[in-house]
């Protein structure tokens, strides 16, 4: 159905000092703008924006929004945040960026701004991928960066690809009814694209012994976990099969192959059930 990406994910830490530390989860692309191919560019559009994302999950909803230039500052290599230092390049793309875009979990991105001496616009990105959440905040961007055509293409074409996707999903179902489903709070949305009855959720905080108990008890077919957040077999011994879902696009930063992706391993998964 869709090609399978390794996404990689971190959470960046940014502080002031000699060496600035950003805080985020998320991986994203190094060094030069991000494309979708490896065609030879367009020739770029001097009035479009110049976006800085901390991540990208950010950098994907701007590129969805009609950003041709994206610069995602955490590297993909990086999976953890003390192991990533700022560079001096990091800092030169957010002097020379128009906006800057970080999420609410990311509390010193405006300091990271500010050190860089940028004058660009500071963007709070909701980043949910909740397909109606989603074609809202990839909307708002495009009227921010002035691309409001070039979002509008992309949601036409997500629309298409998305109901594509849950008709394939629906066709999947085991017996030919709706799987009941358990889901990490971040990733209720994979439960939606797949038309799955979610009978329970838990997270972000580690589950407790009485809520695998009455999780469990629900006897859901399918557990969607939060790929970001490694909590091995949330529900040991109820039979369910586990799907880890991926919110992070990778370094091609395509957020439409993040519901692709998702929709694989959700047919693998019930098709086993």
């Amino acid at each position: 159905m869709a090609r399978t990406r390794v996404p990689i994910t971190s959470v960046l830490a940014l502080t002031v000092s000699t060496v600035l530390l950003l805080t985020t989860t998320g991986c994203g692309g190094e060094g030069e703008p991000s494309s979708s191919s490896g065609a030879k560019p367009a020739a770029k559009n001097e009035d479009a924006p110049v976006v800085v994302a901390t991540t990208s999950w950010e950098g994907a909803f701007a590129k969805a929004a009609g950003a041709e230039a994206v610069k995602v500052i955490v590297p993909q290599s990086v999976q953890h945040a003390p192991d990533y230092d700022p560079k001096p390049s990091d800092l030169a793309a957010v002097a020379d960026a128009d906006f800057v875009l970080y999420a609410p979990f990311e509390p010193y991105a405006a300091k990271f701004k500010e050190a860089a001496g940028s004058d660009a616009e500071l963007v709070e990105v909701n980043l949910d991928n909740d397909a109606d959440k989603a074609k809202a905040e990839v909307a708002r961007l495009g009227k921010m960066f002035g691309t409001e055509d070039a979002a509008a293409k992309w949601t036409k074409s997500f629309d298409t690809e998305y109901a594509a996707l849950q008709q394939d999903l629906k066709g999947a179902w085991p017996d030919g009814k709706a799987p009941a489903a358990v889901a990490q709070v971040f990733s209720t949305w994979s439960a939606k694209l797949a038309g799955a009855d979610l009978v329970g959720t838990y997270g972000p905080e580690e589950v407790t012994a009485t809520q695998l108990s009455d999780l469990s008890g629900k006897k859901p077919q399918l557990v969607l976990n939060n790929a970001h957040m490694a909590t091995g077999e949330v529900l040991p011994g109820s039979g369910a099969r586990q799907v880890d879902v991926v919110n992070y696009p990778a370094a091609d930063l395509d957020l439409l192959a993040v519901y692709e992706d998702a929709a694989t391993a959700l047919e693998k998964a019930m098709a086993a059930s």
